[in-house]
């Protein structure tokens, strides 16, 4: 398995750029409380490529999916997402460009309750005021396990089904990129390896592009490729691999002891 992602990931690496960040730059507050919580960060993320984003605590990461989602505004750079600059759009087309183009899991799963398993899981396209194709949405319910659930409301599923349900509602759109922030911080580790296994059949099944936050090595190791970032800035940008060589990774970082060699 691990040689395989190999692969892929080195024939993603010449595939079509999805979400592009130049010199990307996020201060907090001013004067002597100002915080740079990202400091010139410019990343590709390629089409069809599962990328996990890890760091320490107040390194940059959420603050970075956050910006390259259209969700928060940088101070300085710019972020591309399938060929659209945000920053050239009114809050209108942002709002339209996100429900079009991007889908999102929370580590909450935020699924409405009120509204069925498949209601909450097509809402996406309801909002938007179309219909999900059949066969698209048969295949995704059979995908997330939920065929006997989806007449169910949230407080009748479980913990895993709920984010499953989540992940589904993200894909239902087709979107051009999902992401996925701390998808399993509220899960077991069964419920966890569930969920991350319907992420990685998105990308190789479904040829979707999932970036991933996370600060579990056991999550990023399903994905394609580590990011990881220390103090704003990029310090790591390789292949994810083992758990075991991610933890390593994450241990150079942290001990500024980072081999040049290992980051490409």
């Amino acid at each position: 398995m691990v040689a395989r992602r190999a692969v892929l990931h080195a024939r993603r690496m010449n595939e079509t750029t999805i979400v592009a960040t130049t010199d990307l730059h996020r201060r907090f507050g001013e004067g002597v409380a100002a915080v740079d919580a990202l400091a010139g960060v410019s990343v590709d993320i390629r089409r069809g490529e599962f990328t996990a984003i890890m760091g320490a605590s107040g390194s940059g990461k959420s603050t970075l999916m956050h910006l390259m989602a259209g969700l928060d505004t940088p101070t300085a750079g710019s972020v591309t997402l399938d060929g659209v600059s945000l920053g050239d759009l009114d809050d209108r087309r942002l709002t339209e460009l996100r429900r079009d183009k991007v889908g999102f899991v929370f580590q909450a799963f935020n699924l409405l309750p009120v509204l069925t398993a498949e209601e909450n899981l097509v809402l996406p396209l309801t909002i938007a005021g179309r219909k999900p194709e059949p066969a698209w949405l048969e295949s995704l319910v059979a995908a997330v396990g939920l065929g006997d659930r989806r007449t169910h409301r949230p407080s009748e599923l479980s913990g895993g089904q709920q984010q499953r349900g989540a992940v589904a509602r993200a894909l239902v759109s087709k979107p051009a990129v999902v992401f996925a922030d701390e998808p399993t911080g509220n899960l077991d580790s069964n419920a966890s390896a569930e969920v991350l296994a319907l992420l990685r059949r998105a990308v190789d099944d479904y040829e979707q592009t999932v970036v991933m936050v996370t600060h579990d090595a056991g999550a990023a190791a399903y994905a394609d490729r580590l990011l990881v970032l220390a103090d704003g800035r990029v310090a790591h940008d390789g292949p994810a691999l083992s758990t075991e060589q991610v933890i390593d990774v994450m241990k150079a970082v942290t001990t500024g002891d980072l081999n040049p060699a290992s980051t490409s």
